[in-house]
């Protein structure tokens, strides 16, 4: 440029290349792997219809091949939790991305119902400690008034892994057989690796720029907060009680979806266009949720005023799964799918944030991990009900999945419900081991 100033990357100097600040980077790198993790757990659900087929499972048998996969997911969620606390969350996600990458691939050389249940534990037991790293770094790195968006941006990686899932393995599927279908997205994650090592940065603390404790909020008290404190504590049954009301819900949708549009009658190969709207209406509404809770904030609300609207929101908006029922329509159900999911998108990024704005750092990823394995423990006891319950219904046909719909479209209330009971100012709060909300 003539007569000016020019910077040594090639950039005048009144103009100077903006850098995408470091707590979004990696945030875009923690939606990163959530895609992956999702891509790689959707392949089971995916081919559930084809493999059933060849390995003559029932419902039931699909049913347990899930709640393998929940049961390690339930264990791990709280091991590893407390243990991404211990191990930071630089080197601990590099290990689980790396050890449910390769656990993916090798499922190809599964052979049977047994196989098949040995590598979905085996993979979710890794995958469990994706949200607990995610969640705590969010609490490092971000503001009260980000960290919700921020919370949502990543978790939005589940719905956009689950909606482009079925374009990823199914055409891989139809051409080259369901092996190839493991082991491509279970490639993904070396690649992921390379990026999140060079971009996080070792022993690095967060940029957040201001205190997060409010005025009149002691400082946190001596001693560690194990799991029997941190369990007596009514805020952390709210945390996970917004998990364990909700999140089997979303797994109903990720993990039958396939199954009861087949139930309805409805050909899954021709399906894939509205399959993806409950996925990234989910997307939708986490992103929504995380920035309208934002929005209250910088307009005055307090953080917990501003979080339970949300959560109100969203808990009543998952009711729209109930008519469901009425209807054989593929684009009635996936909008009305869609209606629901994008509200569960919206109560899922509050669930998700509540340890953050909760707990000191050291608690964090324990609490998410906390809430996670309730979710899995309801998860596990929904899909047993699930599979019994359409096996014994079977000629009942399209309406075999009636009654599951409908109890899964009013859970998320009774959940919502009990987060307003529970998530509030209580002597925790005035002893320093809670956080003021």
């Amino acid at each position: 440029m003539p007569g000016g100033k020019v910077t040594s990357g090639g950039y005048p100097a009144s103009h100077p290349r903006k850098r995408i600040p470091m707590r979004w980077q990696i945030c875009g790198l923690l939606f990163a792997s959530t895609v992956i993790n999702y891509v790689d757990r959707q392949t089971l659900a995916l081919l559930a219809p084809y493999l059933k087929a060849q390995y003559h499972w029932t419902n039931t048998d699909y049913a347990n091949l899930v709640i393998a996969f929940r049961a390690a997911y339930t264990i791990g969620m709280t091991l590893f939790g407390r243990w991404m606390d211990r191990m930071g969350t630089r080197r601990g996600l590099s290990l689980t991305v790396a050890f449910y990458s390769a656990i993916s691939m090798l499922t190809s050389l599964a052979r049977g119902f047994f196989s098949f249940a040995a590598f979905r534990f085996l993979l979710a037991g890794a995958e469990s400690a994706n949200w607990p790293a995610a969640t705590k770094a969010v609490s490092e790195w971000f503001p009260k008034q980000e960290r919700a968006l921020a919370t949502a941006v990543f978790d939005s990686g589940s719905s956009i892994g689950a909606a482009i899932a079925p374009f990823i393995v199914l055409e891989i599927y139809f051409r080259y057989g369901w092996q190839a279908a493991f082991m491509v997205p279970g490639a993904l994650g070396f690649l992921w690796i390379l990026a999140w090592r060079r971009v996080y940065p070792a022993g690095a603390r967060g940029e957040m720029g201001e205190t997060e404790t409010p005025a009149g909020t002691p400082d946190k008290p001596s001693g560690k907060a194990g799991w029997g404190k941190l369990l007596r504590l009514p805020q952390t049954w709210g945390a996970i009680v917004s998990k364990t009301f909700t999140d089997p819900v979303w797994f109903f949708v990720t993990d039958w979806f396939p199954i009861y549009l087949l139930a309805k009658g409805i050909e899954l190969r021709n399906s894939l266009t509205a399959i993806w709207i409950p996925f990234v209406a989910a997307d939708a509404g986490s992103l929504f949720g995380g920035a309208a809770s934002g929005y209250l904030i910088r307009r005055g609300w307090g953080l917990g005023a501003a979080r339970k609207a949300v959560a109100v929101v969203g808990g009543i908006g998952v009711m729209a799964l109930v008519p469901t029922i009425f209807t054989t329509k593929l684009y009635a159900i996936a909008s009305l799918f869609g209606v629901a999911t994008f509200s569960f998108g919206m109560f899922t990024t509050i669930a998700n944030v509540l340890p953050a704005d909760l707990y000191h750092e050291d608690a964090v990823a324990t609490v998410s991990g906390m809430s996670g394995t309730g979710a899995g423990l309801g998860t596990i006891i929904a899909f047993e009900l699930i599979g019994h319950y359409s096996d014994m219904r079977r000629g009942a046909a399209t309406h075999a999945f009636d009654p599951i719909v409908i109890v899964a479209g009013l859970i998320p209330f009774v959940g919502m419900m009990l987060v307003l009971a529970l998530v509030r100012n209580t002597r925790a709060t005035q002893e320093g081991w809670v956080k003021r909300i």
